[in-house]
């Protein structure tokens, strides 16, 4: 009995699984719209993870143990992530629910002007999400907020996504608490300080020219008039509970992330808080979520559980309100998490069959001078968003794959951990069926392809890394240390 080592596909033959998920996908978004994340993108991965395995099985002698093993330890890297996002469905259900949301929207819609909101809401997001190291913590709690306000001034939902996701993760991606960060700076060896120093020459022009094109946009965006924005102000003081002693849970939450809590505790009691807060400030609003059936403490136990896990309907009076306010708690994540699973399960049997290899190992015939190299370097970081699902795989198989590459052509390891971010961590949000795209588009409720064109951050950072190497601006070479090399 001889063993056989499993060949190694063609990159055209690995580009079919992807071309199929595309095409599928494309069909369902079209078909199902606003429903497709019910099910039918699902399939649409199991079947592509499906055709890959086949070709692997039959065509590359790839033993289906090898297979589903990676399948497994890709649902496992992600298993905390999918936790968090259960939390995440509390979290936004109580913060809506126990008034703390409508407060901020409230006040918010007084304090911002129209003009300057959407370059106010990027900005922060960014302060937010710098001192949390997370752009879900950010969007799942200010970020909800800004939204509203937004859709009070009359801004359409892309716009305000766009601003509120460049802002988040700009913060995602300096922020010494972020775990893709720290992750990037691990992976390819680099200290965290220098590669956070590093990465302010693509981060700080792509984030300034996006709050540019906000500011642009604010000042000639035709907003709601002052009546429409009285309205929702009747109707959010006529539904709840409005008080500034419903902002202690957001200062706290704020304190428990200075403390640098894990996410889950913090975002665990940050929901916990909100359920106290909403006994205490909004128990009409809990009784009518619970029903006519029961009354007393137990309509309001029965009402807060409900706002934790299931679905709530508020009516306010106003029909653009009342699906603002409206919530899914944990149920809502569900079938987002179905998404990730199927997602990671298409990532692990492209890595494991051998066709991501394949296809990135064209990429580095590009890499012969330093633009190429940066150049690949962030196709290939899109192109693994695209395929595995997740920014977490992506980042690491990126700094696996080139960090022997930039080594040996003497470029410092900061330039391949800077890359790495710019493609990895700031895209992940663009694709719809990775962990982050179908994240973000959940909990904002706004669809990913909606967003994608307005998240001016995250479109500009890959092509900031790639002008920057072009130009040569503090590009070090290791044999040349603090020599800028202004060829490639």
């Amino acid at each position: 009995m001889s063993d056989h080592k499993p060949k190694i596909p063609h990159p055209l033959v690995s580009l079919i699984p992807i071309l199929v998920l595309v095409s599928l996908l494309f069909a369902t978004i079209k078909i199902f719209e606003t429903d497709v994340l019910s099910g039918a993108s699902q399939i649409v991965l199991l079947t592509a993870t499906g055709l890959c395995s086949l070709i692997a099985i039959a065509f590359y002698k790839v033993k289906w143990k090898t297979i589903e093993l990676a399948i497994v330890n890709n649902i496992s890297g992600v298993g905390i992530a999918l936790f968090i996002l259960l939390i995440i469905g509390a979290l936004s259900g109580s913060w809506m629910i126990s008034g703390i949301v409508p407060t901020l929207i409230y006040y918010g819609i007084q304090i911002i002007h129209p003009s300057f909101f959407l370059a106010s809401t990027c900005i922060i997001c960014a302060i937010v999400s710098v001192m949390t190291g997370s752009s879900w913590t950010t969007i799942a709690t200010i970020g909800i907020a800004l939204l509203g306000i937004g859709q009070a001034q009359g801004f359409s939902e892309a716009w305000t996504a766009g601003a509120i996701i460049s802002g988040a993760y700009f913060g995602d991606k300096i922020s010494p608490l972020s775990d893709t960060t720290v992750l990037a700076s691990t992976v390819t060896e680099t200290p965290l300080f220098t590669h956070i120093r590093y990465m302010l020459y693509t981060t700080v022009p792509s984030i300034l020219i996006a709050l540019l094109i906000f500011t642009i946009a604010g000042f000639s965006y035709e907003t709601a008039s002052t009546g429409q924005i009285a309205e929702y102000m009747v109707s959010l003081k006529a539904t709840f509970n409005i008080s500034l002693w419903l902002l202690i849970v957001p200062v706290v939450t704020g304190v428990l992330i200075a403390k640098r809590l894990p996410s889950v505790i913090t975002l665990s009691l940050s929901a916990a808080l909100a359920g106290v807060f909403a006994l205490l400030f909004q128990p009409d609003i809990l009784d009518k979520i619970a029903g006519a059936d029961v009354s007393g403490m137990t309509a309001k136990f029965k009402g807060l559980l409900i706002t934790f896990y299931g679905s709530t309907q508020i009516a306010t009076g106003s029909e653009a309100l009342d699906e603002l306010v409206s919530t899914n708690g944990m149920a809502g994540m569900l079938n987002t998490i179905w998404l990730i699973i199927c997602a990671t399960s298409f990532g692990g049997a492209m890595a494991a069959s051998g066709m991501i290899g394949s296809i990135t190992s064209v990429f580095l015939r590009f890499m012969k001078r330093r633009v190429g190299m940066v150049a690949s370097t962030v196709v290939s970081g899109l192109f693994l968003n695209m395929t595995t699902g997740d920014q977490y795989i992506s980042i690491i198989l990126t700094g696996d794959m080139f960090r022997d590459v930039y080594k040996n052509k003497g470029y410092e390891s900061r330039l391949l951990s800077r890359t790495t971010e710019d493609a990895v961590t700031v895209t992940s949000v663009l694709v719809p069926w990775n962990s982050c795209g179908m994240t973000q588009s959940t909990v904002l409720g706004v669809s990913t392809f909606a967003y994608l064109p307005y998240c001016f951050f995250n479109l500009i950072s890959p092509l900031m890394s790639i002008i920057i190497a072009a130009l040569g601006y503090k590009i070090y070479h290791t044999n040349e240390k603090n020599k800028d090399l202004t060829t490639g």
